[in-house]
Parts: C-alpha cells; sequence; structure tokens
C-alpha cells in the first residue's frame, strides 16, 4: 500500500510540472524582457520573488526584513499599534517545518491543543491563552475547517495577536493567522528540493513560475511527503499536494489571478501517552500534578515495568486518517490613482475521515484502584475509539477598496470591504464496537480478550483487533459509517462590513481606527438519536459590531510608542461544530435546552495594549516589546442556581517581546519571548450528587443535584503556558557555509482540573458537602528543544544542507488535554536535503 500511494502520489506531481519544465526558457533570457510586477500599493511594501528565496532580496548587502501583506494591511509593521509577528519562508525552510504546526512552534507565545471528545484531529493553536482553531485564514479569506495544513505552497505566515474580530470577525478573542500563499511571479525559476532522513523519512519539493509575457505569469508548487516518526512505534503520514496558479496583466493596472489548493493526506494517527492518576486514585492529598505515564511506573498493585517513548496504544488493523482539502480561488483588482478595488472569490471543501484511539483513563486502570466493584491492579489502557467523517465546505465573495490618499495635510492609509459567506459542515461517526458500554472499568477478561485493552508497558498495534455488532455480541462485522439520518449539519451565513484608516495627523503621531459589523446566521440540523428521531432545526441570528483603535507616537522614523484597544466577539456556534464549541447550540429539544438556546449570549473579550518597535541595523532588525491584557466575559458556565448562566470570566496578562531580521549581514535572528498571566477568574460553578436515602426499600429523598464553586477558579488557563522562548539563527561566516541553530522552550501547561468533593443528605434532606481533600491537576513538565542546521551553497544552482530536529532527544510532550492522555513528540529526527534552482 505504501508503495503504490507513493508511485501514485509522485506520478501525479511529475505530470502536473512537468510541462511547465519542459517548456521552460532559461530564467537569463526571460528576465531580460520581463516588466517589474504591478502590485497593489500595500503589497509593494513585501519583497515579490525572484530568482533566489524572496525573502532573500540584498539590499546594500542585507536581506529586506518581511512586511505584512494584504488588503488589509494599511501600515508598516512599525506604525502599526499592536502585535503582530510576521514569519518569513526562509525561517520556515531553514527549520524544515513540512507544517504550519512545526512552523508555527518557532512562534513564542503559541500553545498547542489537538483531538479530545468531540475536538476533531486537526491544526489547533492557542494564541495568548485562546483557541484560534477557528481563527485561520488563507489570504485573508476564512478557512475554518479542522484540518492539518501544509507549507509547501506558503509564502509568509502572519500572526495578529489581541482580539482581533475587526480584522478577521467572528471568534479571534486571542488572535489570528493569515497564511499568504504563493502566486506568480514575473521571473521564471524552478526549485527543487528532496529529502531523506531517518525514520524512513521522505520529502520532495517543486516550485515552478513561468513569466509567458504580455502580462501572464503562471506557477504550481507542488510537494510529496512520506515518514515514519523518530521514537514512536507503528506512527506514519502521507500526503502529497499541489497548488497551481495562474496571473493575467501582471504589468497592467487590472490583475485577475486564479489558483487552485489540493492537500491528500493518509495517516496512523498518533494516540499519545494516557495520564497516570485519576482524581479517585491519586495518592496523597492536596495538589496532584499528574503527568502523562511515562519511564519507570509503579502500579498499585506494586507491579513496575517502563513505559517508553515509542508505546503506542493504538491499533494498525482498525485507526486511520484520511483527508482531502480543495480550495478553488479567483481574484481581480484593479488600480486608479492612489486606490486598488480587489474582488476575491473562494470555493473550499475539506474533507476528514478517521477512527481515532484515544488512551482514556478516567476509569482508573492505568494506576489501579483498591476500591469500587471490582477492583483493578491497573497496568492496562482502555483503546477508546474516537470516530468522524464528513465535510466543512464554504463558499466566500469579498470586495476590498483600499490605498493612499490625503485630505489636506493629513495622509490616509484605508481599507474598507464587505464579505458574503456561506457554509456548512456535516458529520457522521463510525459503527464501532471498543468497548464503551462495558461497565465497570471496561477493561475486563472480555475486553482485554477483544483486544479493547492493551498493556500499559507493553502495548501491540499489531493485535487482532476484530469489529463486532456490539460489546456483547460475538458476530464479526466490517466497520461502516452509521445511518445517514444519525449525521449532524451546520449551516451558517454572514454579511460584514468592515473599514480601517490610519491616518498620519503628523509625521510622529498615527491615528489607527477600524470597526467592523458582522451578520452571522447559524442552523444545527442534529442528527436522529435513539431517543430522538424526529429531525428539527434550530436556527440562530447574531448582529456583532467589533471595533479598535490605537495612537502611534513616533520619536524618530524607524521607531514607535504606541497604545491601543480592540474588541472581539464569539457568537453561539461559531466553529460550526469543526472544533471545541464551549457554547454550542443545543442538539435535543427538551424544555431545559430550549430555555437555553433562547437565553445563548454572545462572548465579549476586549484587549488593551501599550508597545514599542523599532527598525534596527539600517532598517534590517525589527524589534517589539508589548504589554497587554485580555478579559473575556459571557462565557458560558453553570450557575449557582444549576442552570446555565453567562457569567464566566477569564483574564490574561502579559508582556511580549519579538525581534526579526538582521543583525549583521552575516547573522539573522527570528523568534522572542513571551511571559503570561492566563486567569480563569470565573469558571462558574460543578455540580455534585448527593445520592438518594432510602430506607426498607422506601425513597425517602431522591437524588439532589448540589452546585459549588468550580475548582478552576483563580487557576491558570489551561493549553497556555506561562513562559515561552523561540530561537532561530541563521549564520554565514563563509561564502555558500550557512550554520543554523533553534532553541525553544515552553514553561509546564496545565490540561484541567477536578477535586474528590462530595455531596450527601440525611433522611431530612439536609445536605452536607464534604470538602476536598485533593486537587487533580492534569499537566505536562516544561521542556527544551534544541535544532541545528548546515547548509551549503556549491553554486548558483546546486545546495545541500542537513537538519536535525530535537537534537538531544528529549522527551516531552507539547499538547496537555484535559482529562485522558497528552501527545508525544518524535525523537531525534535528521534529513539531508539537497535544492536545486534553475
Amino acid at each position: 500500500m505504501k508503495s503504490s500511494l507513493a508511485q501514485k502520489s509522485t506520478s501525479l506531481l511529475a505530470l502536473s510540472c512537468i510541462g511547465f519544465i519542459a517548456t521552460a526558457q532559461s530564467a537569463e533570457a526571460r528576465d531580460a524582457d520581463a516588466p517589474a510586477a504591478s502590485a497593489s500599493p500595500q503589497d509593494r511594501t513585501a519583497a515579490s520573488a525572484t530568482d533566489d528565496d524572496p525573502s532573500d532580496i540584498l539590499v546594500n548587502g542585507q536581506r529586506e526584513r518581511s512586511e505584512l501583506q494584504g488588503p488589509k494591511a494599511i501600515a508598516p509593521l512599525v506604525n502599526t499599534p499592536r502585535s503582530v509577528v510576521v514569519l518569513p519562508k526562509d525561517v520556515i525552510e531553514q527549520t524544515g517545518s513540512t507544517t504550519l504546526a512545526d512552523a508555527l512552534r518557532t512562534v513564542p507565545g503559541i500553545t498547542f491543543g489537538a483531538a479530545e471528545g468531540g475536538n476533531p484531529v486537526g491544526d489547533r493553536p492557542f494564541i495568548r491563552g485562546f483557541d484560534s482553531q477557528g481563527s485561520t485564514f488563507v489570504d485573508g479569506v476564512r478557512d475554518t475547517a479542522a484540518q492539518s495544513r501544509d507549507t509547501f505552497a506558503v509564502e509568509q505566515v502572519q500572526v495578529v495577536r489581541g482580539s482581533d474580530s475587526t480584522l478577521g470577525g467572528r471568534g479571534s478573542a486571542g488572535g489570528s493567522i493569515n497564511i499568504i500563499t504563493k502566486s506568480p511571479q514575473t521571473t521564471d525559476f524552478v526549485r527543487a528540493s528532496a529529502s531523506v532522513g531517518n525514520a524512513d523519512y521522505k520529502h520532495a519539493a517543486l516550485d515552478v513560475n513561468q513569466y509567458l509575457g504580455n502580462g501572464i505569469g503562471v506557477r504550481i508548487a507542488g510537494m510529496w511527503h512520506d515518514q515514519d516518526f523518530a521514537g514512536r512505534d507503528a506512527i506514519w503520514a502521507r500526503r502529497w499536494g499541489v497548488a497551481p496558479s495562474i496571473t493575467i496583466g501582471l504589468d497592467s493596472d487590472t490583475r485577475l489571478t486564479a489558483s487552485y489548493y489540493y492537500l491528500e493526506s493518509h495517516e496512523l494517527p498518533d494516540s499519545g501517552i494516557p495520564y497516570l492518576y485519576t482524581i479517585g486514585n491519586a495518592p496523597g492529598t492536596g495538589e496532584i500534578y499528574v503527568e502523562p505515564a511515562i519511564g519507570r511506573v509503579t502500579t498499585i498493585a506494586g507491579v513496575t515495568g517502563t513505559v517508553d517513548r515509542d508505546a503506542f496504544y493504538g491499533v494498525k488493523s482498525r485507526d486511520f486518517r484520511d483527508t482531502q482539502t480543495h480550495q478553488a480561488s479567483m481574484r481581480v483588482e484593479h488600480d486608479f490613482g492612489g486606490l486598488t478595488l480587489r474582488n476575491t472569490s473562494r470555493f473550499s471543501h475539506n474533507k476528514q475521515d478517521y477512527i481515532f484511539t484515544q488512551p482514556d483513563d478516567q476509569q482508573g486502570n492505568v494506576f489501579g484502584t483498591a476500591a469500587g466493584s471490582p477492583a483493578t491492579a491497573g497496568g492496562l489502557v482502555w483503546r477508546r475509539s474516537n470516530t468522524r467523517y464528513g465535510y466543512a465546505q464554504g463558499l466566500t465573495n469579498q470586495t476590498d477598496l483600499f490605498g493612499e490618499f490625503n485630505t489636506g495635510a493629513i495622509k490616509h492609509s484605508i481599507a474598507t470591504g464587505v464579505e458574503f459567506s456561506w457554509e456548512k459542515a456535516r458529520r457522521g461517526t463510525y459503527a464501532v464496537a471498543n468497548g464503551s458500554t462495558i461497565t465497570p472499568r471496561r477493561c475486563t477478561p472480555e475486553a482485554l480478550a477483544r483486544f479493547y485493552c492493551t498493556s500499559l508497558f507493553d502495548p501491540n498495534p499489531n493485535d487482532p483487533w476484530v469489529n463486532y455488532a456490539s460489546d456483547t455480541s460475538s458476530v464479526a462485522t466490517p466497520i461502516v459509517k452509521n445511518p445517514l439520518a444519525t449525521e449532524t449539519q451546520n449551516n451558517a451565513r454572514t454579511i460584514s462590513a468592515y473599514a480601517f484608516d490610519s491616518i498620519t495627523l503628523l509625521p510622529s503621531l498615527i491615528l489607527n481606527l477600524g470597526a467592523r459589523y458582522d451578520d452571522f446566521t447559524s442552523t444545527l440540523t442534529p442528527g436522529q438519536t435513539a431517543t430522538a428521531m424526529s429531525s428539527f432545526r434550530l436556527t440562530r441570528n447574531d448582529k456583532l459590531f467589533n471595533w479598535q483603535a490605537g495612537l502611534v507616537f513616533k520619536p524618530s522614523r524607524n521607531t514607535s510608542l504606541y497604545a491601543s484597544y480592540a474588541t472581539a466577539a464569539t457568537p453561539p456556534n461559531s466553529l460550526l461544530g469543526e472544533g471545541q464549541e464551549t457554547n454550542a447550540i443545543p442538539t435535543t429539544t427538551t424544555p431545559e435546552n430550549l430555555a437555553l438556546f433562547n437565553s445563548l449570549k454572545v462572548e465579549k473579550t476586549k484587549s488593551y495594549e501599550v508597545g514599542a518597535k523599532a527598525d534596527l541595523f539600517n532598517e534590517q532588525l525589527a524589534v517589539s516589546l508589548a504589554a497587554f491584557q485580555t478579559d473575556t466575559t459571557n462565557a458560558r458556565v453553570t450557575g449557582p442556581n444549576d442552570t446555565i448562566e453567562f457569567i464566566g470570566e477569564r483574564r490574561i496578562r502579559g508582556i511580549e517581546f519579538s525581534f526579526n531580521g538582521n543583525v549583521t549581514p552575516w547573522l539573522s535572528l527570528f523568534g522572542g519571548y513571551t511571559h503570561l498571566n492566563p486567569k480563569i477568574v470565573d469558571a462558574g460553578f460543578t455540580v455534585l450528587t448527593a445520592p438518594a436515602v432510602t430506607s426498607n426499600g422506601v425513597t425517602l429523598q431522591a437524588p439532589r443535584r448540589v452546585p459549588v464553586p468550580s475548582v478552576s477558579n483563580g487557576r491558570q488557563a489551561p493549553q497556555t503556558a506561562k513562559d515561552s522562548f523561540t530561537l532561530w539563527a541563521n549564520l554565514t561566516p563563509l561564502k555558500g557555509l550557512s550554520i543554523g541553530g533553534g532553541a525553544f522552550y515552553m514553561s509546564r501547561v496545565f490540561g484541567g482540573y477536578s477535586d474528590n468533593r462530595s455531596a450527601t443528605q440525611s433522611a431530612a434532606g439536609v445536605v452536607t458537602v464534604t470538602p476536598a481533600t485533593k486537587v487533580r491537576i492534569v499537566t505536562v513538565p516544561e521542556y527544551w528543544r534544541f535544532d541545528a542546521r548546515l547548509g551549503y551553497t556549491i553554486n548558483e544552482r546546486i545546495d545541500l544542507s542537513v537538519n536535525v530536529q530535537n537534537l538531544t532527544n528529549e522527551v516531552y510532550f507539547p499538547q496537555a488535554f484535559t482529562a485522558h492522555y497528552a501527545s508525544i513528540a518524535p525523537g531525534r529526527t535528521a534529513f539531508a536535503t539537497l535544492g536545486l534552482k534553475f
């Protein structure tokens, strides 16, 4: 299977690209006749691609810094009153980052979450402590669907930090990510690379641009990737993609660009390592930090064993993940005077199917328990299967008018626009028997015989697992999708209008204003269940207004001091079920849920920020320092009366320091430091149940629900590190020789909190709450990761490089999930790359 997929993917890439290579004229001949690209006013601030890396354009012997691209980039970074990081393509390439998740780990202050419970597998970055999975954009257009993105067609990645609904629309409480893709240029080039490394690492990429004359440019980027993962048993990933584009009118005032992006991936998803303790079996009292069960582990029965880094708890014959992404875009733009009118249309379709093992330890099977019925000696892991199939698609039309003009002595740099979008997400599940109905403990002898559970110390991914009609049936059956009627569908329609203005009042004083209005309508059609056979729809409309304001003072042309304020709004069903919906529309029509539906509120966020920026060393190194506070209100929590209320609050305070560019002509740096104080101010209440009271078979008191203050109140927000530091340095001591190195630090990250409070009641109905004697704090420890690179340019057409990622072979966990498990990073990965340019 692996061989046939590789051959098929390679053949498709070769066929799609060979025509360009075969007909390519020499770059030297074309460059003599090619006119300069006619770029829009904002896009002229960014370097266009040339025969060399676009970020390696030399000015006085130094490389130009990256700037924001796109119609909403109304000011240079030094004059933008908020914290923005532009991750350039050369850093992505030098670090060997082939996925967006890998690339974003070079940006300080970003942590990651991923699939747990109903949250789908895919990129899930947290910015300033907020989930930004639904705040990812491609060329300024929202890209909602849960997916794992590749970097083969990426020119740069822009990370805007702070409340950002004015810029991007709904959500964006902590910031947003905008991916700028490769587009046709006015030069001819062919760039190809091939990499091989340990753990069967193989990667090939091709980037071909041809200027055909008469203002027509054609570009195609392609990629094929195949690897196992160092230090991880059984895990593999394969994908391929292609991204053709054509621009007509490169040398004119009117331009049309049509592009298409396709990515297909197949993988055995990694199930990570389970946590050792539950709240019921965690030894000791007080606050107990519960970490993944890695290294030497002793169970409650006194059995000691070793959980190696390569322990994989999934099942090769059952688990899989297949994805497909289609994006078709068309952009038309026209320059007149100092303004540009641009219209962008995009259709996207994202398909994702998977069965993903979640090593779930909420029954005490990992460590074991001496209480309960029956007790367990531990040393076992339940192979819970999370399943999903479905698709998300969208159609967006966005019109922008942007540019510069003067009103008397005051200079304006403006961007205005309107957006219309339609989105649809439909999902279902697979019929899989996995032991979920076996109680208690789930890892009974019968479950072990069916491989629903496996050994903590010696799991076997090759177990001969068989799917049965049910946990109690002996009839084997193939895995099939559940009936069509059980699928859930979400639809959304958005109408938006926005405007931005960077107003130069004086050469030393700039006022930045922005506002956006969104009319967001979402409709939920839940699938049928055993208890709800009739289908229904719930539709909600939210009208969102967000704004931002900033004042910039410039002591000199290359420095600035600023203060800003911005808002964000996250309406119910914002992610259309494609992420962790903390404020979802209810899926059943009970009286309580209908009352909840009618009372749903928009979550509100506001950010305050002050900072300083400077372009140093002949404007080659950009540095910035920011201090900020982000407050969230209207968060959905359980109230003191055991009803849903919108009283939750969260506060994030922090400082950020960033640097990007050249210190000298032979040393470039990228990275920074972030310190956060992410606090859950009010998480509402947790409900305990006081059991029923009976006497001689007579019920004296029915079970009673008792709300108590949440254990999370006042604690550090999950999925967020207090301290993070990243540094990537590239040194060129001799002509043709480059030495790169990276250091990445992440402090302790918490997944969630629980305690052992309990409630009882007397025959008279008097409720007593027993205080907690211990608090379970799910966490992963801090870590340092180091990377290295050595490159040598043989001549202008051939270069060689060697990357080593996780140089010290550190065992670390990049993601801490709420209760069950943590994902583990690969071990030392080394690969060599041959690069060719024509």
